[in-house]
């Protein structure tokens, strides 16, 4: 194992370590060894993020900058993300094990993210009210709401990231982004981006820890107007109790375990390779992945014949090569989790149609693809987020049928419905619970389009120019017109 790379936290425009010097090991997950070191966030360092980014809010200059500088610092911003695209992907893949292909991709295309962020932020406008009172002006201001904490997890990290603080800083609002214990390199390599930016000391600051103390005492400082948190419902439970000591607005999203429908009119080819990549892009390790497989009796066979064999063909290996086509989990707690779920599927009568099991001659932390057929909607890995490259199917006779069983579920985040008939996609994705519902396509995103989900996958939507209103707060302002005094207040008429 060669010398370590060290790595250090980015608070009130310097690159910090820890007050107390602590730091814990991140390890490459195609090799198991260890790569660099990250910095452990004290309460201390949490509250100087936080008070570095207030003391940026209140004495400006970000929050007294205009709208439009605002968005050329975004812009500049985008600009040099999709410069460095490269050397920011190599940075996530070798942290978490993600495909190259995929994290470079991402890292220049949230580049656009930042770009239509920008062209938001002198886009937000407040209105005139027609008020039922003589001589008064009524007029309302959108203004923003000041600290932002913005938590975001291991996976599309940079995505993640693009969606939180761009409505954020083009609103005018400060930032303290938290990245994952997992995977914080990126998000640190990022930091060196916002600087080159010539964004103003403060306004962004990147730190780095665990959920206790550092991601509990940022989610419950008295600082702290807005909490925007990606992660799994049982931090969001603490989020969300830590909230209850500043009362900050809190948006969460959550994750899922999304129905994936087939009808016997799809178009099989596509759907195929839509859900080929919905389940095996990124091994997995994705919020939206399309993990419960629905298909319609008849053409049941067809479909699991051609996606077991393009499973077995999917070649996994190294993420940093091309011709790798899927790379290792993240972490040894996905592994494990996923085959004590697979082997309790099997007890309660799963029949494993492909994979299962690590390939042999690649590190720890690799599973090969993996489709499970289920008999029954009880069984526990239906509704379990296993984060991993595993697909559960289950046929079905119609589409009522189809529908009640997507909707058994406690998430509510995203879905893919396949057919060639309008009218029966139109009526699915009516009745279909879940906040993304994708026609005949899959796994794509948009500046432009909301997303988010409901239930246990969270609540508030992010991306859009929608996303930019749910980081300011309105303020109305009333105004006498009047040259005559004010009325005696005693006196009713």
């Amino acid at each position: 194992m060669g010398r370590l790379e060290n790595f250090k936290m980015l608070i009130d425009g310097e690159w910090v370590l820890s007050s107390d010097n602590k730091t814990f090991e991140s390890s490459n997950p195609t090799t198991g060894e260890s790569w660099c070191t990250i910095p452990e966030a004290s309460t201390k360092d949490v509250n100087s993020a936080v008070e570095a980014a207030h003391k940026a809010f209140i004495d400006g200059p970000w929050s007294k900058m205009t709208p439009t500088e605002r968005g050329e610092h975004l812009r500049k911003l985008a600009d040099i993300l999709a410069s460095k695209s490269e050397e920011l992907g190599k940075i996530e893949t070798i942290d978490t094990g993600k495909m190259l292909k995929e994290t470079k991709w991402q890292a220049k295309y949230i580049s656009q993210f930042f770009n239509f962020f920008a062209g938001c932020a002198d886009k937000v406008s407040g209105q005139t009210l027609p008020i039922d009172k003589p001589d008064l002006f009524v007029f309302t201001n959108r203004e923003p709401l000041g600290v932002v904490a913005a938590i975001v997890p291991w996976n599309s990290q940079l995505f993640l990231v693009a969606v939180k603080i761009g409505p954020a800083l083009a609103a005018g609002n400060t930032i303290v982004l938290k990245a994952s214990e997992h995977a914080s390199a990126a998000m640190l390599a990022f930091g060196k981006c916002v600087e080159e930016a010539g964004i103003p000391p403060g306004v962004v600051n990147i730190i780095t820890g665990h959920g206790d103390p550092c991601g509990k005492e940022l989610t419950s400082h008295p600082k702290v107007a807005r909490i925007s948190f990606t992660g799994g419902p049982t931090s969001a439970r603490h989020v969300i109790r830590n909230s209850a000591e500043n009362f900050a607005e809190v948006s969460l999203e959550l994750g899922g375990k999304s129905p994936f429908i087939v009808f016997d009119d799809a178009d099989i080819e596509n759907a195929v390779n839509c859900s080929i990549a919905g389940i095996f892009g990124a091994t997995g390790q994705s919020c939206v992945a399309g993990s419960r497989l629905y298909l319609q009796e008849n053409i049941a066979d067809e479909f699991l014949s051609l996606i077991v064999k393009q499973a077995k063909n999917i070649k996994i290996g190294d993420p940093l090569l091309d011709e790798t086509q899927m790379g290792p989990l993240c972490t040894k707690g996905q592994l494990e989790n996923i085959k004590t779920e697979l082997a309790f599927a099997v007890e309660e009568g799963a029949t494993l149609l492909c994979g299962g099991k690590s390939p042999e001659g690649l590190g720890e932390l690799f599973f090969e693809p993996t489709i499970v057929e289920c008999p029954s909607q009880k069984l526990k890995i239906v509704d379990t987020e296993l984060f991993g490259p595993v697909l559960s199917v289950i046929k079905f006779k119609t589409e009522e049928e189809v529908i009640s069983l997507a909707n058994d579920t406690k998430h509510g985040l995203a879905a893919g419905i396949f057919s060639k008939s309008n009218s029966r996609c139109l009526r699915v994705s009516k009745a279909v619970h879940a906040g993304i519902v994708w026609v005949n396509t899959y796994r794509v995103v948009s500046p432009i389009a909301e997303f988010g989900g409901f239930k246990n996958s969270g609540y508030g939507r992010e991306s859009g120019f929608q996303a930019i209103y749910d980081y300011t707060r309105p303020k109305t302002v009333w105004m006498n017109m009047s040259d005559e005094p004010a009325a005696n207040p005693f006196v009713m008429k």
